[in-house]
Protein backbone atom coordinates (compact mmCIF):
# COMPACT_ATOMS: atom_id res chain seq x y z
CA UNK A 1 0.00 0.00 0.00
CA UNK A 2 2.82 2.42 0.87
CA UNK A 3 4.46 1.87 -2.51
CA UNK A 4 1.17 2.70 -4.27
CA UNK A 5 0.88 5.96 -2.30
CA UNK A 6 4.53 6.82 -3.02
CA UNK A 7 4.04 6.09 -6.72
CA UNK A 8 0.91 8.25 -6.78
CA UNK A 9 2.85 11.16 -5.25
CA UNK A 10 5.63 10.75 -7.81
CA UNK A 11 3.07 10.87 -10.64
CA UNK A 12 1.43 13.98 -9.16
CA UNK A 13 4.77 15.78 -8.75
CA UNK A 14 5.88 14.88 -12.28
CA UNK A 15 2.55 16.06 -13.68
CA UNK A 16 2.87 19.40 -11.87
CA UNK A 17 6.45 19.90 -13.06
CA UNK A 18 5.49 18.97 -16.63
CA UNK A 19 2.55 21.36 -16.55
CA UNK A 20 4.78 24.20 -15.32
CA UNK A 21 7.33 23.54 -18.07
CA UNK A 22 4.60 23.43 -20.74
CA UNK A 23 3.15 26.74 -19.50
CA UNK A 24 6.57 28.44 -19.63
CA UNK A 25 7.24 27.06 -23.12
CA UNK A 26 3.85 28.38 -24.28
CA UNK A 27 4.68 31.81 -22.82
CA UNK A 28 8.04 31.86 -24.62
CA UNK A 29 6.28 31.00 -27.87
CA UNK A 30 3.15 33.18 -27.58
CA UNK A 31 3.92 35.93 -25.04
CA UNK A 32 4.11 39.61 -25.95
CA UNK A 33 7.69 40.62 -26.73
CA UNK A 34 9.06 43.53 -24.75
CA UNK A 35 12.48 44.90 -23.92
CA UNK A 36 13.48 46.32 -20.54
CA UNK A 37 16.43 48.68 -20.41
CA UNK A 38 19.28 47.49 -18.22
CA UNK A 39 20.55 49.76 -15.46
CA UNK A 40 24.24 49.97 -14.67
CA UNK A 41 25.55 47.34 -12.29
CA UNK A 42 28.76 47.63 -10.33
CA UNK A 43 31.35 46.57 -12.94
CA UNK A 44 33.21 44.51 -10.36
CA UNK A 45 30.18 42.23 -10.17
CA UNK A 46 28.90 42.51 -13.75
CA UNK A 47 30.50 39.27 -14.82
CA UNK A 48 30.91 36.53 -12.26
CA UNK A 49 31.69 33.20 -13.76
CA UNK A 50 29.05 32.24 -16.29
CA UNK A 51 26.36 34.79 -15.53
CA UNK A 52 25.68 38.50 -15.69
CA UNK A 53 24.02 40.30 -12.78
CA UNK A 54 20.93 42.17 -14.02
CA UNK A 55 19.23 45.33 -12.84
CA UNK A 56 16.61 47.23 -14.81
CA UNK A 57 16.17 51.01 -15.05
CA UNK A 58 12.44 50.70 -14.45
CA UNK A 59 13.15 49.36 -10.94
CA UNK A 60 14.11 52.86 -9.79
CA UNK A 61 10.70 54.21 -10.86
CA UNK A 62 8.86 51.42 -9.06
CA UNK A 63 10.86 51.98 -5.88
CA UNK A 64 10.22 55.74 -6.02
CA UNK A 65 6.45 55.20 -6.32
CA UNK A 66 6.40 52.55 -3.58
CA UNK A 67 8.25 54.95 -1.27
CA UNK A 68 5.86 57.77 -2.19
CA UNK A 69 2.87 55.55 -1.38
CA UNK A 70 4.49 54.66 1.93
CA UNK A 71 5.05 58.29 2.92
CA UNK A 72 1.44 59.04 1.94
CA UNK A 73 0.37 56.87 4.88
CA UNK A 74 -0.39 53.51 3.34
CA UNK A 75 -0.35 50.61 5.78
CA UNK A 76 2.79 48.79 6.86
CA UNK A 77 6.13 50.11 7.90
CA UNK A 78 8.75 51.06 5.34
CA UNK A 79 10.96 48.20 6.51
CA UNK A 80 8.07 45.73 5.99
CA UNK A 81 7.14 47.23 2.61
CA UNK A 82 10.63 46.94 1.18
CA UNK A 83 11.56 43.61 2.70
CA UNK A 84 9.16 41.59 0.54
CA UNK A 85 6.45 42.75 -1.82
CA UNK A 86 4.89 41.56 -5.06
CA UNK A 87 2.84 43.57 -7.48
CA UNK A 88 2.26 44.72 -11.02
CA UNK A 89 3.15 47.90 -12.81
CA UNK A 90 1.69 49.41 -15.94
CA UNK A 91 4.13 50.07 -18.78
CA UNK A 92 3.65 51.68 -22.16
CA UNK A 93 4.85 49.45 -24.96
CA UNK A 94 6.70 51.64 -27.48
CA UNK A 95 6.76 51.10 -31.24
CA UNK A 96 10.16 49.44 -30.81
CA UNK A 97 8.62 47.14 -28.14
CA UNK A 98 10.67 48.81 -25.39
CA UNK A 99 8.59 49.12 -22.21
CA UNK A 100 8.47 52.48 -20.44
CA UNK A 101 7.24 52.75 -16.87
CA UNK A 102 3.91 54.55 -16.42
CA UNK A 103 2.59 53.74 -12.93
CA UNK A 104 1.98 51.09 -10.32
CA UNK A 105 -1.06 48.98 -11.15
CA UNK A 106 -4.17 50.11 -9.28
CA UNK A 107 -6.55 47.66 -10.94
CA UNK A 108 -7.92 50.14 -13.47
CA UNK A 109 -8.32 48.92 -17.06
CA UNK A 110 -5.33 49.15 -19.34
CA UNK A 111 -5.33 51.66 -22.19
CA UNK A 112 -4.26 50.61 -25.69
CA UNK A 113 -0.51 50.10 -25.82
CA UNK A 114 -0.22 49.42 -22.08
CA UNK A 115 0.88 46.12 -20.55
CA UNK A 116 1.19 44.73 -17.05
CA UNK A 117 4.62 43.70 -15.78
CA UNK A 118 5.02 41.75 -12.55
CA UNK A 119 7.67 42.88 -10.08
CA UNK A 120 8.82 41.69 -6.70
CA UNK A 121 10.75 43.38 -3.93
CA UNK A 122 13.27 41.28 -2.06
CA UNK A 123 15.63 42.71 0.56
CA UNK A 124 14.70 46.20 -0.57
CA UNK A 125 15.52 45.62 -4.26
CA UNK A 126 12.93 45.70 -7.04
CA UNK A 127 13.33 42.76 -9.42
CA UNK A 128 11.74 41.60 -12.66
CA UNK A 129 11.61 37.87 -13.49
CA UNK A 130 15.29 37.29 -12.67
CA UNK A 131 18.34 39.12 -11.44
CA UNK A 132 20.85 37.12 -13.50
CA UNK A 133 21.40 36.00 -17.07
CA UNK A 134 23.35 32.76 -17.47
CA UNK A 135 25.40 32.07 -20.57
CA UNK A 136 27.84 29.55 -21.95
CA UNK A 137 31.33 29.56 -20.46
CA UNK A 138 33.76 31.63 -22.49
CA UNK A 139 31.13 33.92 -24.09
CA UNK A 140 31.19 36.74 -21.51
CA UNK A 141 32.74 39.25 -23.95
CA UNK A 142 29.70 38.93 -26.24
CA UNK A 143 27.30 39.99 -23.47
CA UNK A 144 29.27 43.04 -22.33
CA UNK A 145 27.32 45.06 -24.94
CA UNK A 146 23.94 44.10 -23.45
CA UNK A 147 21.64 47.10 -22.97
CA UNK A 148 18.21 45.44 -22.94
CA UNK A 149 16.68 42.26 -21.61
CA UNK A 150 14.29 40.59 -24.04
CA UNK A 151 11.19 39.28 -22.29
CA UNK A 152 8.00 37.44 -23.12
CA UNK A 153 5.04 38.73 -21.14
CA UNK A 154 1.79 36.96 -20.27
CA UNK A 155 -1.47 38.96 -19.98
CA UNK A 156 -1.23 38.73 -16.16
CA UNK A 157 2.23 40.38 -16.25
CA UNK A 158 4.37 37.29 -15.74
CA UNK A 159 7.77 37.82 -17.40
CA UNK A 160 10.23 35.30 -18.81
CA UNK A 161 13.71 36.39 -19.87
CA UNK A 162 14.28 35.17 -23.44
CA UNK A 163 17.62 36.79 -24.27
CA UNK A 164 19.81 39.87 -24.25
CA UNK A 165 19.92 42.70 -26.80
CA UNK A 166 22.41 45.45 -27.63
CA UNK A 167 21.64 49.20 -27.86
CA UNK A 168 20.15 48.70 -31.36
CA UNK A 169 17.95 45.85 -30.02
CA UNK A 170 19.96 43.30 -32.00
CA UNK A 171 20.23 39.83 -30.41
CA UNK A 172 23.50 38.97 -28.68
Amino acid sequence: MRSVIALAWVVVVLALVGNSIAAKEALLKNGTVTYLELAPVDPRSLMQGDYMALRFGMANDVRRDLERDETAGRSGSRREKFATADGNLVAVLGEDSVSHYKRLDDGSPLAPGEILLRYRVRKGRVKFATNAFFFEEGTAKRYEQARYGEFRVAPDGELLLAGMRDKALEPL
